[in-house]
This record gives structure tokens, C-alpha cells and sequence, in this order.
């Protein structure tokens, strides 16, 4: 099960250069606005030491990560909802992402232009946010005058849609986010046929130089983290084990983009959890509160419908054990039934009736 993340922001705001450090894909990032004409798309290895940790007991053949999908999009302008910039016709890419990364820049240099002309994060952040709802509105205006339409005729899934694009308008035309509108549970899942930008997740990254920062958007933004993009491109260049050194040697405990793909699990929440054996060392992706059938699924979309049971241990008691065998001996593999709700750092062996 992939995540996938889309990045937007004003040109030259290290969008591009976020994205290179991320998938050492070396994509254009020039010093000059759109010169991402295209969507660039990364697949990358999500960072995850108890994997490593399982595979050093177990001994495999293979060791698999599980990944995350981040979206490059052309820089977004003022205007950019009404055909300024390149940026709108871009916006249909990251309509089917899981969530928006916003990248806004703080760092100050003479040498790379800012489409404004200033450093303002806060407006910098303020235009992107408000060319998506602006985006959001047009697609809300355009499908209210259809169901409008619609209603004539008394069906009342039609009358209830109604009411819902309703609902946003108002939201959208205050200048507010869809999803910081309170719905039910019907209209929760109404919603996410509609393809709106604002309805999705959003981290903000917080572009800095080494030197001092502003302090305020950490204290006024919900989900920010603070990243030097251009170290981060630096430290994704070296090897893995130079890249460990040189993060030692900056002082921090992991890297900004570790960092990163962390928080978009949380904020998404998602989970992990892990299979083990000779042959293969394996991190899975799935939604918190997903029931073992369910998780089994993502294995093989057959292992829902012939579900057994799972057996389930803690990937730190797996190691304390030394291995499945002992685990066994110790009593520490649970045996968990169709209602089980898989944990995060789960160990898991599936039986599945053929």
C-alpha cells in the first residue's frame, strides 16, 4: 500500500531541490520561476531501523522496505486558480495524493529570486493556501450548479449533496480549508468523490538557512517542520554510511527528510508492521485501527477472504528472543482471531486457508 505526497509552494522556494534530496532524482532546479514545466514523481524508500534490526536476527535474503510517493509540481503563483503562472494546470496531479506538503521558504539570498520580491513567509504560505481553496471553489461551483439541477426531480441523495456543496461554499468563500469543516460521517465519505485539494492533510516545511530562524510560523502552524533543504540535498548525495557520520557530526539524531517522511505517516496515520523469515525481511504500509484480515490483505488481496488467524508478536520482543523458535518457547507469539487490530512495530505470520 503506497502513500503518496504532494509538494507545492511559490517557485524558488527549494520545491524542486526538496524533492532531488527526497529521490536523488536529480530533476531541474534552476534559479529562475517554472522551470519545472512537468510533474516529477519519486518513489522513496521509507527510513525504518527496526527493519534493519529484524534482519540481523533473522537472516534473510532479501530486505524490503515499504515506500512513499512525493509529487513535484510546477511553482504556484498568485492567480495561479485563474490560469496565472503554470502551476494550475499542474494541480490535477497531486488531486489523487494522499496528502500536500507546502514548502515556504524563510531563508534569505540575494543571489536566488523570490517571485515576490521580500521573504514573508507568512504570505508566501497565505497565497498558496488561498489559490487552493480558490481552486476548490471553482470545482464546488461548478458541480453545485449541476446537483442544483438535479434536485428538481426530489431525489433526496441528490438534495443531501446539495446541501453538503453548500456547506463548503460557505467554508471555501471564508477563505477557510474543507478540512477544517465539522461533517457527519455520510458527509465525510461523500466528500472524497469531489477531488478537493483542501480536504487533504497538509506539513508544512519551514525552508531555512544554518543561521538563527523565525520562531513565529513554528508557533502559529499546525504540522510545520523546520529543514536547511539544501543540507538535506547534500547529506542524500553520500552513501548511507557517510550520511550517518556527517548527521552525527551536525549534531542531530536523524535527517530532516527522515524526518520528514515520519511526520507525513503520522499525520496521515499510517503504521507499520513487519514479516520475517529466511527468504525475506518485509515492512508493510496500513491505516491505524486496520483488523488483521484486512492487514493480511495487503499481502495478497486473497489472504482477506481466507483469514485463520494471525500470529503476532512485538518487533522488540522478537529480537529480545533472538528469533521465531525462542519467541515460541517463551510464549511471547500471540494468536490473534479476525478481530485483532494490528499495532504498530507488529510482527506478523498469517495462516490463510487455500
Amino acid at each position: 500500500m503506497s502513500l503518496s505526497i504532494g509538494i507545492v509552494g511559490l517557485p524558488n522556494v527549494g520545491k524542486s531541490t526538496l524533492f532531488n534530496a527526497l529521490t536523488n532524482k536529480k530533476v531541474e532546479a534552476s534559479n529562475y520561476p517554472f522551470c519545472t514545466i512537468d510533474s516529477n514523481v519519486g518513489v522513496v524508500k521509507v527510513p525504518d531501523e527496526r527493519l534493519k534490526k529484524l534482519a540481523i536476527i533473522s537472516k534473510p535474503k532479501k530486505i524490503i522496505p515499504t515506500y512513499i510517493e512525493f509529487v513535484d509540481i510546477a511553482g504556484l503563483v498568485k492567480g495561479a486558480s485563474k490560469g496565472e503562472g503554470l502551476g494550475n494546470q499542474f494541480l490535477s496531479h497531486i488531486r489523487e495524493c494522499d496528502a500536500i506538503c507546502e514548502v515556504v521558504r524563510e531563508f534569505k539570498d540575494d543571489n536566488i529570486i523570490h517571485v515576490n520580491g521580500r521573504i514573508d513567509p507568512e504570505c508566501d504560505r497565505e497565497t498558496i493556501n488561498f489559490e487552493l481553496i480558490f481552486a476548490d471553489l471553482s470545482t464546488i461551483e461548478k458541480k453545485l450548479d449541476k446537483v442544483a439541477r438535479e434536485t428538481k426531480s426530489g431525489d433526496k441523495a441528490k438534495i443531501a449533496l446539495k446541501g453538503l456543496l453548500e456547506k463548503l461554499k460557505i467554508q471555501l468563500e471564508a477563505g477557510k480549508a474543507a478540512r477544517e469543516l465539522e461533517l457527519i460521517d455520510d458527509e465525510k465519505k461523500e466528500i472524497k468523490n469531489l477531488g478537493l485539494l483542501t480536504i487533504k492533510p497538509i506539513i508544512y516545511v519551514l525552508n531555512v538557512k544554518e543561521e538563527s530562524f523565525l520562531a513565529t510560523p513554528l508557533q502559529v502552524w499546525q504540522n510545520c517542520i523546520v529543514i536547511n533543504v539544501k543540507t538535506e540535498e547534500e547529506i542524500s548525495s553520500l552513501s548511507e554510511a557517510e550520511q550517518a557520520e556527517y548527521i552525527k557530526e551536525l549534531g542531530l539524531v536523524q535527517s530532516g527528510l527522515d524526518k520528514l517522511i515520519q511526520e507525513c505517516y503520522k499525520l496521515l496515520g499510517w503504521i507499520t508492521f513487519f514479516t520475517t523469515g529466511s527468504d525475506e525481511t518485509r515492512a508493510w504500509t496500513v491505516q491505524n485501527n486496520t483488523k488483521a484480515p484486512q492487514a493480511a490483505g495487503i499481502i495478497h488481496t486473497d489472504f482477506t477472504k481466507g483469514f485463520i488467524r494471525a500470529e503476532v508478536i512485538n518487533w522488540q520482543k522478537f529480537i529480545e528472543a533472538g528469533g521465531e523458535s525462542r519467541a515460541r518457547e517463551l510464549g511471547w507469539i500471540k494468536i490473534e482471531g479476525k478481530e485483532y487490530i494490528i499495532q504498530d512495530g507488529d510482527v506478523c505470520n498469517f495462516l490463510i486457508n487455500n
